[in-house]
């Protein structure tokens, strides 16, 4: 996760001096640039700094290693439901709610609990129930 990190923690300064260049440049009239730009910049920091924290209690990954080699990182990378239709479900509440954004509001409700219904549903696909054998 060293890697990540670097990026992450030297993107940031550069969001923040693009803000104060832009903000110089306009002449300080668009606050959504000059504001927006350093809060871009804050957020990049923000997960540079969650990566920096997760790197130092976890051991070195394969990619981490520069003289690794590819079969280093071999075997399972994961848990996932390969026929699951649950991500059809919150892709499908995603555009509702989208398009809620652009027809009208009531829209967006309907998008919300069928992300809701879609969610629960996803994360708890492989639950069995807590006393299942």
């Amino acid at each position: 996760m060293k890697n990540e990190t670097r990026l992450f923690l030297a993107g940031a300064p550069l969001f923040v001096l693009a803000g104060v260049v832009y903000g110089y440049m306009t002449e300080w009239q668009e606050p959504v640039g000059y504001l927006g730009m350093p809060l871009v910049g804050a957020l990049v920091a923000m997960i540079g700094a969650y990566l920096a924290l997760t790197a130092r209690r976890i051991d070195d990954r394969p990619e981490d290693d520069p003289n690794g080699n590819i079969e280093d990182g071999a075997g399972d990378q994961g848990v996932y439901a390969p026929w699951s239709w649950w991500p059809l479900a919150i892709g499908a509440a995603a555009a509702i709610a989208f398009l809620g954004l652009a027809v009208g509001w009531w829209v967006l409700y309907f998008g919300l609990a069928i992300g809701v219904v879609g969610l629960t549903g996803w994360v708890f696909e492989f639950s069995r129930g807590q006393h299942a054998h």
